[in-house]
């Protein structure tokens, strides 16, 4: 495989494993791509999906799971914590190898069109791929989330890039757009109380004067009756995973709460997880390329 481009669906089904797996599916029979991982939390209600692939296997199998998701997720019936506005909520691509950002905007760009008529599902493109800069936050598009996205679309300067001023009835709507490589990642507190949670979130997250390049929010995991902050890191090489951490335990001190344990949600980027080993370890003249046994034989 020379070209390889990452594709990380969000799916809004996290508890009906049938559906998940019919999904998920979608990407294991398309040719030319290769299924990494994929992720469910039923308290969220989501499930995250990676696969690779050149240009045009990401393109049939991102249409394929779009059709399935449509056909087999109705959010008129859908709970859950994490924010949503579509059955297939988000599709972001990455380019990792021999591909560019320009090429995964074309790309975006192609399946937002086919995902428009194929499956019927209207298309906001975001990041990259905005069509105007108050799109290109995914959080901006997706306010109002399913329930008001109907009337959302009707206003003057949100009419989705493909599919015209509505919403599939059951279906909502999708973002799709290319994007650098992101982390998601979620810190667990021993308290029962969300409002700590969404406290810490609020301290931490960019959008609110807090670390750069940080979208985070607070959830209850109802299943383990504690609360979470949930981190989307945009950007781990300018807020780096052990500097988010850290913040998160100094502000849940003040509420007399710890962190029990941290979450990786799908997959991460070696070097993230590298540069806090350095921290916490505290590692001397550390090289990256010379000092870490399967990078330097890569």
């Amino acid at each position: 495989m020379a070209q390889i481009i990452e594709s990380i669906p969000n799916i809004s089904e996290g508890r009906n494993q049938e559906v998940i797996e019919a999904c998920v599916n979608q990407i294991r029979e398309t040719a030319g791509c290769t299924l990494l991982d994929y992720s469910s939390d039923p308290s969220h209600n989501r499930t995250v999906i990676t696969y690779i692939g050149d240009a045009k296997a990401c393109e049939e199998a991102s249409v394929k799971l779009a059709k399935k998701a449509v056909e087999l997720i109705d959010l008129t019936k859908h709970e859950g914590e994490h924010p949503r506005m579509g059955c297939v909520d988000v599709m972001p691509f990455v380019p990792i190898k021999d591909a560019t950002i320009e090429e995964c905007v074309q790309l975006s760009k192609v399946v937002g069109e086919r995902v428009a008529k194929e499956a019927d599902l209207p298309v906001f493109l975001y990041e990259h791929s905005a069509s105007r800069p108050e799109r290109k936050n995914l959080a901006t598009v997706r306010k109002g989330q399913f329930e008001g996205m109907a009337a959302k679309v009707q206003e003057v300067d949100w009419e989705p890039d493909f599919g015209g001023r509505r919403i599939n009835p059951t279906g909502g709507v999708v973002a799709i757009g290319c994007r650098p490589p992101l982390v998601a990642y979620n810190l667990n507190l021993n308290t029962s109380d969300v409002q700590i949670a969404k406290n810490i979130a609020k301290i931490i997250r960019e959008k609110d004067g807090g670390l750069n390049n940080v979208k985070a929010m607070g959830f209850m995991l109802e299943d383990r009756n504690i609360a979470q902050v949930s981190i989307n890191m945009t950007d781990f090489n300018v807020t780096p995973l052990y500097r988010v951490t850290e913040l998160v335990k100094a502000e849940a001190r003040r509420y007399g709460v710890v962190v029990t344990g941290t979450e990786l949600i799908g997959l991460c980027p070696m070097k993230a997880l590298i540069d806090s080993a350095e921290y916490y370890l505290q590692i001397e003249n550390f090289d990256f390329n010379g000092q870490v046994l399967e990078n330097y034989i890569l």
